[in-house]
């Protein structure tokens, strides 16, 4: 089936990609949906039907689970071939593992955003917007799951990473990009196995998680400090995953309080199971009852985690969800 003829929502959350410069200096957002879709060169050649929609009108770092929870609900009602996201940079990895999370079916779900904001010079935004659309519009990318596309690139949501500050090629996956855009046509390499669903309409509690990560030298004391504050907590942790022996008891008694995900501060690879046997060492901490947080980097693990706890899922429960990812 061509892909010329389809019906892709825009759904505007605000971030760079709607921002202009201000009289003081500053890049605030401003565009709402109409403007970004108004400033797509060869829009009209595609052939695809725009349904626009604004969500949100907030830079990325602002943006709440609460939103975007909202979102996936509206997501879902949505009659169309596809779906185009588009906000701030800054949390771009989240959103997109979250609604892979949170939504079902083959309609492709595609996140993007900008870097340079659209009083720059060389503005990524109209270019990154259009592939989106391209990609969204795609028959060959159903049942893909919710992907992130910038710099024609389309990357996994449960890979995706942005590692860098500035760049317009910010965004990165290992083992690498799932497909790309070409001449104005979508081309998927490699299919995810399906992922792990989390029901939103269970969501029904408040939970508060954090990511603490290990250092040279760490001796537990601000890892104890989380104790009374967090109810669920991942550890971004020293290669495949080990922390400082000085934080294993502290370790220890903190899964005794709440969920602990144990995840790498490398960003990627998998946690190990049994390679290492001295105290602070993988097998070490997950015989004291640490959560394996698999191939999961911090921030994912970390999203994972919380959807789980807005669900009131036990820490059995918490297990079992992160063995399955």
């Amino acid at each position: 089936m061509a892909d010329n003829g389809r019906h892709v929502a825009v759904i505007s959350l605000g971030g760079t990609i709607a921002m202009t410069t201000q009289t003081d200096g500053g890049a605030t957002p401003t565009l709402s949906a109409d403007d970004l879709v108004a400033a797509l060169p060869g829009l009209a050649d595609t052939g695809i039907h725009l349904k626009v929609h604004d969500f949100r009108r907030l830079p990325g770092a602002s943006l709440a689970f609460s939103d975007l929870i909202e979102l996936a609900a509206m997501v879902e009602t949505l009659a169309v071939d596809g779906v185009v996201i588009t906000q701030g940079t800054d949390t771009i990895e989240e959103t997109a593992y979250l609604l892979d999370l949170v939504t079902t079916g083959a309609t492709p779900i595609v996140v993007t955003g900008a870097m340079r904001n659209a009083s720059m010079a060389g503005a990524d935004g109209p270019a990154n917007v259009l592939a989106a659309i391209r990609v969204a519009a795609s028959t060959e990318v159903r049942g893909t799951g919710c992907v992130v596309v910038f710099a024609e690139e389309i990357h996994a949501a449960r890979w995706v990473r942005k590692t860098h500050a500035t760049s317009p090629t910010a965004f990165t996956s290992y083992p690498g990009p799932i497909g790309y855009v070409a001449e104005d046509r979508v081309r998927i390499t490699a299919r995810p196995a399906s992922s792990l669903t989390v029901d939103p309409r269970c969501v029904i509690a408040p939970a508060h998680t954090a990511i603490y990560t290990v250092g040279l030298g760490d001796d537990g004391t601000l890892l104890d400090a989380l104790g009374d504050r967090a109810d669920g907590l991942v550890v971004a942790a020293f290669g495949a995953g080990h922390v400082p022996m000085a934080c294993v008891d502290t370790l220890s008694d903190l899964t005794k309080r709440m969920p602990v995900v144990l995840a790498t501060r490398t960003g990627s690879g998998p946690v190990l199971r049994r390679t290492y046997g001295f105290p602070g060492s993988e097998s070490d901490l997950l015989e004291r009852g640490l959560i394996s947080g698999s191939a999961l980097d911090p921030i994912k693990a970390r999203v994972l985690l919380q959807l789980l706890l807005m669900t009131a899922a036990d820490t059995d429960q918490i297990a079992q969800a992160f063995s399955t990812v």
